[in-house]
């Protein structure tokens, strides 16, 4: 059936979001509007052959093999406990800092997203390790859910990043590359964090109150720190530090993270069935569902591109005449829409078919683009009313928590977050120089 472009790209969207609305898994929602759309344009029962066979181009590539292996690590290192053993090194070396559970959140979190890649796994954990002792030492709810809500975001943009790798392969993009370019954005918006809790320290000493801690010496913080940190740091460098160097691939190095984390688990003595057991099905439950969505959006990426939607819309987009700017500020805008109502991973899939290729067409550079497409992602999964990880934090947090509050404490980091997608626009260096080194 012969359909202009912007009939079948509303078709095709209208089928996804609408399902979705009505409460359908992503998945399924993708595969149902996918049939539908392919019997539509095809016109006779061939279509659900073709939607077949085309079905596993996107899943069976390389790219995406560190995937499963990111979560794999994550898993790892929270059930076998050596994410507790690093919160408790992290909370010594602290001392008597005002605010020291922010930072401690703020340092802890960043750490595990470098291990994780998750940003839901990020705030589910921080939220319920954290969250109860900040309430019972009488913070503020600003500065206990806060700081977790931002640093949950972390695990987008630091590497090792799954929602990186995913968009990278959709995007065809140097996975390798594309995770190092976060590593700079990353520290500066960990260190833009920090200055927001100092200044909520600042203005109000009581949102954070100190309390009386049980000194430790110099000799306890080095034992700590030297049994505890720095073999995280052989992790981190089996992780970043061989893709960097060019020893190894983007998947090497993600098999090599995983095998750090079993070394370090047997010399902590917490290598066990149970925590191997554990931590593989919660990798193949989050995996499995990741990639089933993966393969129903390879298919929808093929429909908009044999309707004609996508050239469509780009020769629709190219006939205005605007400026950079202002074609970002609507995809930003876009991203955020979305994100009211949509996972990370169905944006990426929704949009990558369509702004990527239109960012290649007004000269943005594809790694650049990536990233500022991350920290939108990153964005959107917090803002009011319908961000993701706002509900995370609801589930996790004590009772009596509201969405108003979760909503109110997240604002500042979300202005962290705006004010580096100005700081990446204004120096693209932050994102470029790493991966130049490659």
């Amino acid at each position: 059936m012969v359909m202009e472009w912007y009939l079948a790209l509303g078709l095709l969207i209208s089928l996804v979001i609408g399902q979705m609305l009505l409460g359908v898994p992503v998945a399924i929602a993708f595969m149902a509007a996918n049939l539908l759309c392919a019997y539509i344009l095809m016109g006779d029962l061939y279509a659900f052959y073709q939607v077949v066979d085309n079905s596993t181009s996107l899943i069976t590539r390389f790219q995406l093999a560190p995937v499963p292996f990111f979560i794999l690590m994550g898993a790892l290192f929270f059930y076998s406990g050596i994410a507790q053993r690093v919160f408790t090194t992290l909370d010594l070396l602290l001392g008597r800092i005002p605010g020291r559970l922010c930072y401690l959140t703020l340092g802890g979190g960043a750490m595990f997203s470098t291990l994780t890649g998750s940003s839901m796994a990020n705030t589910a954990m921080l939220g319920s390790m954290m969250v109860p002792e900040m309430q019972r030492r009488g913070y503020h709810w600003r500065m206990s859910l806060g700081p977790i809500l931002g640093t949950g975001g972390l695990a987008m943009i630091i590497p090792p990043s799954t929602l990186g790798v995913l968009l990278a392969t959709v995007a065809e993009i140097d996975v390798g590359r594309f995770l190092i370019a976060g590593i700079l954005p990353g520290i500066v918006l960990a260190i833009l964090y920090a200055a927001v809790i100092s200044g909520q320290v600042w203005w109000n000493p009581d949102n954070a109150p100190q309390y009386d801690i049980e000194p430790a010496s110099a000799a306890e913080k080095w034992r700590a720190v030297l049994v505890n940190l720095v073999p995280m740091g052989f992790v981190v460098f089996m992780v970043v530090g061989l893709i960097l160097l060019g020893v190894a691939t983007p998947t090497e190095a993600a098999a090599f993270g995983v095998l750090s984390i079993l070394i370090l688990m047997a010399a902590f003595g917490a290598l066990s069935i149970q925590a191997i057991r554990e931590s593989l099905l919660s990798t193949v439950k989050v995996a499995g569902m990741v990639f089933f969505i993966i393969l129903n959006s390879s298919i929808f990426s093929q429909l908009l591109a044999y309707s004609g939607a996508s050239s469509g819309l780009l020769r629709f987009a190219a006939a205005f005449d605007v400026n950079t700017v202002t074609v970002l500020l609507i995809m930003f805008a876009v991203l955020l829409f979305l994100g009211m109502f949509m996972d990370p991973v169905s944006m990426i899939l929704i949009t990558t078919p369509i702004f990527f290729p239109l960012a290649r067409t007004m000269g943005i550079d594809p790694l650049w683009f990536g990233l500022f497409v991350l920290v939108c992602l990153e964005m959107s999964q917090t803002t009011p009313p319908f961000g993701l990880l706002l509900y995370v934090m609801l589930g996790v947090a004590p009772a009596g928590t509201t969405l108003r509050r979760v909503a109110i404490a997240a604002a500042p980091y979300l202005c962290c977050d705006a004010l580096l997608l100005v700081l990446i626009f204004a120096f693209p260096a932050l994102v470029t120089y790493l991966p130049g080194l490659l």
